[in-house]
């Protein structure tokens, strides 16, 4: 992504604060009478469109056009030892920061070093790559006036950089632990990779910035926000960033999450018929104008309205924030989406007693039914639309239970109920497999086969029922992923975990987390997007495929409630994920293997009502040693054996089955 011109003005601004005015007294004035507040910590030239500015050199380095990221500039490094460019900036205020950098290395032997105060915090050995990946030097800590380098040395061939970003350092920390070291290095890679995706609140970007107008069309404020799409547009998208949302808060980027969800709600007005935008900028204001052109021309897709409520819905439950049930801009948005935009929207095809939100059939800018954008055209109702929809019935019941409406709670239970009865009864015919109805047409012929979403959303967003046509339609959708008909590309992949962990089939989803991460430095199929590995969504997903799948965290932290269940797969001894931040505090959980699980509050007050869950029946049932009366419950269809213990704040409890 490039700057404007007004971009790096600003950037010296704000590390050059102007001198500020005297009082009568000589004292430096503010309309408040307090500290003015340091300014933020910014790069100057980031992407190298001033030229030379804000940089030094040595022979042999500069500043070219051509091989760029981003924009028309970037820096070279010749060939050859001893070539360097490097900015050196005086740190504003304290904080804590990950420096992340476009780079493309011809040869071995350059290198990407951090130094603070002439001491160096971690140098990137580069390897050769010639296409540009991203780089990135985490958890910096600057303290007020500490001299920060940022540096780029030669190698045994051309080195070209572009597009420094800053990020605030990760607020939360979780930590994995496991007899599996593959889960563990693919942790610690996701969480790194994940948060260098936050953008740093208070920092002069560009906006508008896509393939066609690398420059962008102005500049704006950023808020708190997070990259979810492409790397060459300044926007964060509705579909990447409900399925980021869950790995985001696990990182700590609960003000992100809310602030994005928010600009959502905000553009679905009556103007838009109570569709939200696509895509905004990073100011959260700015409709990003590659996907909006008028109130009646911007791309819009019907599962996004209901999985913008769903998320809501989860960030409420990791975190018992109030502000997702009294915002009225939020609650307003739940409301007309569940409820006015399904009426507006839902002429094409009758439902009968239940009414199903329905896309134009005329493509992705007046409408479309499904996120499969390859068939969205003349579909009115699609399996992903109608399964978000579900979704977000039961997320508007949890949040009007947050509210204190309960009426209003068991009308969306009810709603939701009814949906989902119809949806087997009627919506998806009698088939199974690959002729199971995944669609309907405008003029109201039901679509079978392989529909990509459409088709994977079904038993992701659970609206099937449980039994033989779910375990068939699961068979189904591995068999055409693992075929020529796939996603073609690593996003669409990155759902597979999620539906396969919803459905116990763990030995399968771990096997696509695997997928997924070792596919990481391949060239992803979107060219200027670099590597798999640095589109954001693959990371954000595999942090919470972890905490959410593999270690089956399923948070209330309203009611101060959470339940867990292990779902590590075959040779995977034990798990442990420390740290993960729920309500305000955090807790550390251990499975081991699929009978014995420990729970740590690790809260200075506050307890938890936790409940500890084993598929199956079990004869026997303890609590930290003491056995208990044997409890059974069926959820989805499937049948737990659980214990309900109480932990203390600074307490933990370890829940065992035997037969």
């Amino acid at each position: 992504m490039k700057p404007s011109r007004l971009m790096l003005l600003t950037a010296v601004a704000l590390l050059v604060p102007l001198a500020p005015a005297l009082s009568a007294t000589g004292a430096a004035a503010t309309t408040s009478g307090t500290t003015p507040a340091a300014p933020q910590l910014a790069l100057i030239n980031p992407g190298f469109e001033d030229g030379t500015t804000g940089w030094t050199f040595t022979s042999g380095a500069g500043v070219g056009e051509g091989n760029r990221h981003g924009g028309v500039r970037f820096l070279y490094l010749d060939s050859g030892a001893g070539k360097s460019g490097k900015q050196t900036l005086v740190a504003p205020r304290n904080g804590s920061y990950d420096f992340s950098a476009w780079i493309g290395s011809a040869g071995t032997g350059g290198t990407y070093t951090i130094r603070v105060n002439g001491n160096v915090v971690e140098t990137v050995n580069l390897p050769q790559r010639a296409g540009y990946a991203r780089y990135t030097i985490s958890a910096v800590k600057l303290r007020t006036g500490d001299v920060l380098e940022i540096s780029f040395g030669s190698g045994t061939s051309w080195v070209n950089v572009d597009d420094l970003m800053i990020s605030p350092a990760a607020s939360a920390d979780p930590k994995v632990t496991s007899s599996d070291p593959k889960i563990v290095e693919m942790f610690a890679w996701a969480k790194k990779k994940a948060n260098s995706w936050a953008q740093l609140p208070g920092t002069t970007g560009p906006i508008n910035v896509d393939e066609y107008q690398v420059e962008g069309t102005g500049s704006a404020i950023y808020g708190p926000s997070y990259w979810a799409g492409y790397a060459n547009r300044s926007a964060y998208y509705s579909r990447d960033m409900t399925h980021q949302l869950a790995g985001a808060h696990i990182l700590g980027m609960d003000a992100e999450n809310e602030a994005m969800l928010r600009s959502y709600a905000a553009s679905a007005t009556a103007e838009h018929k109570y569709f939200p935008v696509w895509a905004l900028n990073f100011d959260s204001k700015t409709y990003l104008s590659i996907d909006y052109k008028t109130p009646d021309n911007y791309v819009r897709e019907v599962p996004a309205v209901f999985e913008l409520v769903e998320k809501a819905g989860q960030a409420y439950r990791w975190t018992g924030d109030q502000s997702y049930v009294n915002d009225q801009v939020l609650w307003d948005f739940y409301q007309t989406s569940t409820d006015e935009f399904i009426d507006l929207h839902n002429a094409a095809k009758p439902n009968g007693n239940v009414k199903v939100a329905e896309g134009t059939g005329n493509g992705i800018f007046a409408g479309a039914a499904s996120y499969n954008e390859q068939d969205g055209d003349g579909l009115a109702e699609a399996g992903d639309g109608i399964a978000s929809q579900y979704q977000a019935y039961l997320a508007l019941a949890t949040l009007a239970r947050g509210k204190g409406d309960t009426k209003l709670a068991k009308t969306y239970d009810k709603r939701a109920a009814d949906l989902k009865a119809y949806y087997n009864k009627e919506w998806s015919g009698t088939g199974s497999g690959a002729d199971m109805v995944r669609a309907y047409t405008t003029s109201g012929e039901p679509v079978t086969g392989w529909g990509k979403e459409n088709s994977v959303f079904v038993p992701m967003k659970q609206i099937l029922d449980p039994g033989p046509r779910n375990d068939t339609y699961l068979d189904y959708i591995q068999a055409q992923e693992l075929g020529p008909e796939g996603s073609p590309n690593i996003e669409s992949t990155t759902y597979l975990p999620d539906m396969f962990f919803k459905n116990n089939r763990n030995d399968t989803a771990w096997e696509w987390m695997k997928k997924i991460y070792d596919q990481r430095e391949i060239q992803h199929i979107n060219s200027s997007q670099g590597p798999n590995g640095d589109y954001p969504e693959v990371s954000f997903s595999l942090v919470s495929q972890t905490v959410e799948g593999l270690m089956g965290i399923a948070p209330d932290a309203a009611n101060h409630k959470v339940t867990t269940q292990s779902k590590l797969p075959t040779g995977m001894k034990w798990l442990q994920s420390a740290d993960v931040p729920i309500g305000t505090g955090t807790i550390t959980v251990r499975h081991d293997g699929a009978t014995k699980s420990t729970l740590t509050n690790n809260a200075r007050s506050g307890a938890y009502r936790w409940e500890a869950r084993f598929q199956g029946v079990h004869k026997k049932i303890t609590v930290n040693g003491v056995p208990q009366r044997v409890r059974t419950k069926t959820v989805d269809g499937v049948t737990y054996t659980y214990a309900t213990p109480t932990v203390r704040a600074g307490a933990a409890a370890v829940v065992k089955v035997a037969d």
